[in-house]
């Protein structure tokens, strides 16, 4: 999810009686002692709860239906999306669908509700702030897969490898991960050290030509910060050919383990 769009139309919107706009930032991380059992079932229930109960004192029967409006469509969406839950939730809405915006994160927030007459965006620019568009870039000899992320969760992944016939790196999208060049059968343990002996020979040729790929990925994806994850040689060469400037290198093979893993470990 890239913020920047949201963000600015969010920053200058502004309404007035009865049309108000909800924020919602709650808090699902099953991991918080804090939320034990699902306590932000109660939080939501009690959140929403109390703006009723408000608008019933208040009497404003047109704001009382934006918010039931708005209330409806919060309730629906998270009875959808029960079972998908991470850490967080962050929704904005008016009753007239003029804002509806809704989306489950892999970030930590503090539980807050507001119905006011502009969205308060202070946890989200901090996310934004703390999280910012990311590529991670994991190298293992002839493999190299790129992770593209914001606030902590994957929005694409990409696999690179060489092919050692034509010295060409092939691009598979997705979390495909493509066959080894190292082979399979009787003659692997020769053939491995073979592949290891030729791909030390020429690791700095061929990272050479893979750098302009992943810079034009940086550039396409908007990535703010770019973090490097392999062993110590093939990471060096890699940034030592790249014009983006690197955020910090990892050392750990971590090519295979699952994309939110990776992100856990590296942000």
């Amino acid at each position: 999810m890239d913020l920047k769009p949201l963000l600015n139309k969010l920053e200058h919107y502004r309404s007035e009686k009865p049309n108000k706009v909800f924020t919602m930032y709650l808090n699902t991380d099953p991991a918080d002692p804090d939320q034990q059992g699902g306590k932000w079932r109660l939080q939501l229930k009690n959140g929403l709860n109390n703006f009723e109960s408000y608008l019933q004192e208040d009497g404003d029967s047109d704001e009382k239906r934006n918010y039931w409006a708005v209330k409806e469509k919060v309730e629906n969406f998270m009875n959808e999306n029960e079972m998908n839950l991470k850490k967080s939730v962050i929704i904005f809405a008016t009753g007239d669908d003029d804002v509806w915006f809704a989306d489950i994160l892999q970030m930590p927030v503090k539980t807050a509700f507001f119905w006011e007459e502009e969205p308060v965006l202070d946890q989200l620019k901090e996310m934004q702030e703390t999280f910012p568009k990311t590529g991670i870039i994991l190298t293992q000899k002839d493999q190299i897969k790129y992770i593209d992320a914001d606030l902590g969760t994957v929005n694409e992944t990409n696999v690179y490898e060489l092919d050692l016939d034509t010295e060409d790196w092939r691009l598979h999208q997705g979390t495909h991960k493509a066959d080894s060049n190292l082979g399979s059968g009787g003659g692997k343990t020769s053939k491995k050290d073979e592949f290891y002996e030729r791909f030390e020979a020429n690791r700095y040729r061929w990272y050479k030509s893979i750098a302009p790929k992943l810079d034009k990925a940086a550039k396409n994806h908007g990535w703010e910060r770019i973090y490097l994850v392999g062993e110590s040689d093939e990471v060096n060469d890699l940034e030592s050919h790249m014009n983006k400037t690197i955020e910090d290198k990892i050392n750990k093979n971590l090519l295979d383990h699952e994309e939110t893993k990776v992100l856990e470990e590296v942000l």
